[in-house]
């Protein structure tokens, strides 16, 4: 008896109306740089327009985590792709660069176009925010493989710097203030300790997901929803007012394993607590699950997404130019010389 693809869980026909469905979402983020149009084997991007001597490309490539678990409980595809983008294109601005283009990865259980469609809608969202062109991705069936309500997804990000204004952090010295741009929230790092904390591994997480707890404006599973914060337009404002020494990009491992990676040897961060306002789900993780102070500074961002440094005489000019994009920012702290070549972090 001839076996049809079909019948081994994999739809070929759901998977080209779901290129259907996106189509209009993806070319929404295409510029006058985009040569070819969706469906081919390769995307192609030019190059031209940009009079640059030595142009350096930066790449970076993330998923958004589990966070995907609280987005099947609730049935809400729409934003996940925006936390993709964030933790692709947030990385390489880092190193001064400005985003190109986009590639995005789904993985399902089974294809169902309309869900499908809403998580690039999210991707094409994200894109426009940093100025990024979607032009390619890959949607994989996995049937048998990964259960037919679940999926996970990863992109892809390409920028461009000149190479004498490329940010590695070695202009950083002693005195530099560091100057923290507030998150939206959670992020998409610690989903695992959230789940944890409010039990949603068990039958009970979409009644915990709609508990409202009064320090929260909104039900739980909203607040932890809400998409990763996108800072290019900041950084690019910021880096259009003064001249900025080094960026990090508050991940996974929080404040103690990232900062010291946008730091020289013999230096330390010395962070003041209390100088930013802390968005409320971070001590109600904190109270829920009897987390020390420690492991929630070392877990996740506390209400910093991203720190730049600057000198001394250019902290008001920054604050000045990220007000100016909108993006919320806090003086947090300052370099300090340190006898160790490894940089650290004081808290």
């Amino acid at each position: 008896m001839a076996i049809e693809y079909k019948q081994a869980g994999v739809d070929v026909e759901a998977g080209y109306r779901a290129v259907e469905l996106m189509k209009e979402h993806v070319k929404a983020t295409f510029n006058e740089n985009v040569v070819t149009d969706l469906g081919g084997f390769g995307g192609l991007y030019s190059l031209e327009g940009r009079p640059m001597e030595h142009p350096i490309l930066v790449s970076g490539t993330d998923g958004v985590g589990t966070k995907v678990k609280l987005a099947f409980l609730m049935d809400k595809h729409d934003t996940v792709g925006i936390d993709c983008v964030a933790m692709c294109v947030n990385d390489v601005i880092c190193a001064g660069a400005t985003p190109l283009f986009f590639l995005d990865y789904i993985a399902c259980g089974k294809d169902v176009p309309e869900k499908i469609a809403a998580i690039v809608k999210g991707v094409a969202e994200g894109c426009k925010q940093s100025h990024s062109a979607l032009i390619g991705g890959e949607t994989a069936e996995h049937p048998g493989l990964m259960p037919v309500d679940e999926y996970d997804l990863a992109g892809f990000s390409v920028g461009i710097v000149e190479r004498d204004e490329v940010i590695d952090g070695t202009e950083v010295l002693p005195g530099d203030v560091i100057i923290g741009l507030s998150s939206t929230g959670v992020h998409s790092n610690g989903f695992s300790l959230v789940r944890k904390v409010f039990g949603l591994d068990t039958d009970k997480a979409q009644e915990n997901l709609k508990s409202d707890y009064g320090c929260l404006s909104r039900p739980l599973g909203e607040a932890l929803l809400e998409p990763t914060k996108i800072y290019v337009k900041a950084i690019e404002s910021l880096r259009k007012a003064v001249r900025v020494r080094s960026i990090c990009h508050i991940t996974g491992g929080g404040f103690y394993e990232n900062i010291p990676r946008m730091l020289p040897p013999h230096t330390d961060a010395k962070i003041t607590k209390g100088t930013w306002d802390m968005p409320e789900v971070f001590p109600l993780i904190r109270k829920e699950g009897g987390i020390s102070e420690e492991g929630m500074y070392n877990t996740f961002n506390m209400g910093i997404g991203m720190m730049v440094c600057v000198r001394p005489e250019d902290a008001e000019a920054a604050l000045k130019a990220l007000k100016a994009a909108d993006q919320p920012a806090f003086v947090i702290g300052e370099i300090v010389a340190s006898e160790n070549e490894k940089p650290g972090v004081i808290l």
